[in-house]
């Protein structure tokens, strides 16, 4: 299928989730932007022009390449009520041959968080991956501290499988992660998150 483009559109009760347009920089720009406070404790430290209009073009060339190529699919988290942008959630690093597994990340704009979107974006996103892509594994890492996501993947059936110490740089420093991961078929038990 290289070559071909793909197209994802995903539908859930409040939401579309699409890949990013260039149409979507100045809503994109603005909602990281209000919302940078809240998301630098859980991100990678951002470049110094990682809000302007080159760097989110790089972004929507890079998307549209994923999904043709198969190897990842970025998507925005749209509400259909009013056409504003929430997030967004990324099907990323997609092995297939025996490991047929796939990485979710995601992020909310503050405005928007606990309100149940990413719920509904992770599940979706889920269901397409495993009935779509035709994936066996879905892997998920967050900071041990960052309860509130912890408690995210485990009531959309992730499970927890251990931690990647120096996973990632979150805000400038090498974090240990706690790692998920959600199987097509799976019968393992649930954590105890505060």
């Amino acid at each position: 299928m290289l070559g071909r483009r793909r197209q994802v559109r995903l539908e859930t009760e409040r939401m579309t989730l699409r890949p990013p347009m260039h149409a979507d920089f100045r809503a994109w720009s603005a909602l990281r932007q209000d919302s940078q406070e809240f998301l630098a404790s859980w991100e990678p430290t951002w470049a110094v022009d990682h809000l302007s209009r080159k760097a989110f073009t790089n972004r929507v060339y890079w998307a549209q390449r994923s999904i043709t190529n198969g190897n990842a699919v970025p998507l925005f988290l749209v509400r259909r009520q009013d056409d504003a942008l929430l997030g967004a959630i990324t099907l990323d690093n997609i092995r297939r041959g025996p490991a047929q597994a796939g990485t979710t990340g995601y992020w909310i704009g503050q405005p928007f968080a606990r309100n149940g979107y990413m719920k509904e974006a992770i599940e979706a996103v889920v269901h397409y991956a495993f009935r779509t892509l035709d994936l066996s594994r879905i892997e998920a890492g967050c900071l041990p501290e960052n309860t509130p996501s912890r408690r995210l993947l485990e009531q959309c059936g992730y499970k927890y499988e251990g931690v990647a110490q120096s996973y990632l740089q979150i805000n400038g420093r090498w974090r240990n992660h706690v790692l998920y991961a959600n199987l097509r078929s799976d019968r393992r038990g649930k954590t105890d998150v505060g």
